[in-house]
């Protein structure tokens, strides 16, 4: 039996199937949210943590436009389990080119989605950028540098990032443009491993000047800059 600490996001354009899917979920003692669409389930996505993704394969198929490029970035995203359900069976699919995925839902429910360090989909595209920082935290300045950077957040390289604590306040300061954004720790990666250590901040407020240099930065519109997959 399940016991997943965040819900399955079930998407299907089937009613009757979304109905079939939930309940075998229910049935696996799984929490589940159903979505009408894909769209709909990125907007829960962007908002709640959940564990995984349980999509029907014909509505992957039957999706055009903007629905197939966000259910393609929902699957590389999330575990993500495509069924076809026959009745009150959920049959695995596959499709040419896709990753690999469980070959029955114990196996995703109690092995795949568990592994999953849950967090939120990310709002907006990351786009390199080395930036100088200074970062007040509890008392203290840090210096640093922007890797990447984007209309939500950016990460900032630290060698010592284990002194933060996530979903912590603190101020990032950009010397360059004499701007001080006050930012949340979303998470932490600690040196000694194969990337650059730092914290992945998410800006708290984005005022004129800060939204007109990140504008000037990333050569973007915040609308049309989603961090979204073309599949």
């Amino acid at each position: 039996m399940s016991s997943l600490p965040h819900p399955i996001l079930v998407v299907s354009y089937s009613d009757d199937t979304r109905a079939s899917l939930t309940a075998t979920l229910a049935g696996s003692a799984a929490d589940s949210v159903a979505c009408n669409t894909f769209c709909e389930a990125e907007e829960l996505a962007l908002q709640g943590l959940y564990s995984g993704i349980l999509v029907d394969l014909p509505s992957i198929v039957k999706s055009k436009g903007e629905e197939k490029i966000v259910a393609y970035t929902l699957a590389n995203f999330f575990p993500t389990l495509r069924v076809r359900a026959i009745g009150s069976m959920l049959v695995p699919m596959t499709m040419p080119g896709s990753a690999k995925q469980d070959k029955n839902l114990n196996d995703f429910l109690n092995v795949t989605c568990p592994a999953f360090a849950a967090r939120k989909l990310r709002a907006f595209r990351r786009h390199p950028g080395c930036h100088a920082t200074v970062i007040r935290y509890k008392g203290e300045e840090f210096r640093g540098f922007t890797l990447n950077l984007s209309w939500g957040g950016a990460f900032v390289v630290d060698v010592s990032a284990e002194k933060f604590s996530a979903e912590s306040a603190l101020t990032v300061t950009f010397p360059e443009f004499e701007l001080d954004i006050d930012a949340t720790i979303r998470w932490i990666k600690p040196w000694g491993q194969r990337y650059a250590p730092g914290i992945g901040i998410s800006f708290n407020r984005l005022d004129q000047a800060f939204e007109t240099v990140l504008a000037g930065l990333l050569k973007s519109r915040k609308e049309f800059d989603r961090d979204r997959l073309v599949a």
